[in-house]
């Protein structure tokens, strides 16, 4: 049996690399010219999928994606690495995620989603909000780890039927409208702009 020192241990490094891998992507953002903050002030949530705060603030509909890339990559995780321990294993996922954060908010992925999804006027993240994302994926991540299979599978498949209905996108319809776009979507996703 694991000596609880050495859990504690575990623990408080592998808290210290999360941080650490959060700053290095919060670094790397701001040197990419990503503002820290929306410049009219900070929230917690912001709901208006169109609007102009929606990836400026803390939170808006598209971190609910995020808790599925936390889920995603607990299976994927879970497949490749099923002997390892969970902490590496989130250690990894949250790695993963703030390098999707930082290529996200690339010039070629931004012009990418503003020419092939309905993301007309998308011009980057926050990097509050890409630390929103990041943490939300985490979340994601800890229910998958925590919850039995179908009730993570069933939360998944919730969160995007929501996220379809609300703001006619999801993390399904967002990979298929940036790898290959569909004009009858984008149009259907245009509408709800309007």
């Amino acid at each position: 049996m694991a000596d609880p020192q050495d859990r504690r241990s575990d623990v408080w490094l592998s808290l210290a690399v999360a941080v650490a891998i959060v700053t290095a992507a919060v670094v790397i953002l701001i040197s990419m010219g990503r503002d820290p903050f929306y410049r009219d002030g900070f929230k917690l949530w912001y709901g208006n999928a169109w609007g102009a705060e929606n990836s400026q603030q803390l939170s808006d509909p598209y971190t609910f994606t995020h808790i599925t890339h936390g889920v995603l990559l607990y299976a994927l995780l879970s497949l490749l690495l099923p002997r390892r321990p969970l902490l590496p294993r989130v250690l990894i996922a949250l790695a993963a995620e703030s390098a999707w954060e930082v290529l996200e908010n690339t010039d070629a992925v931004i012009d990418r989603y503003r020419t092939a999804t309905m993301a007309l006027g998308y011009y980057g993240d926050s990097v509050i909000n890409s630390v929103g994302d990041i943490g939300a994926c985490v979340i994601g991540f800890t229910l998958a780890a925590r919850l039995p299979a179908r009730a993570t599978a069933a939360l998944v498949v919730l969160l995007e039927l929501a996220l379809t209905v609300w703001i006619r996108d999801s993390l399904l319809l967002n990979v298929v409208m940036l790898v290959h776009p569909i004009e009858a979507v984008r149009v259907w996703q245009l509408g709800a702009a309007g």
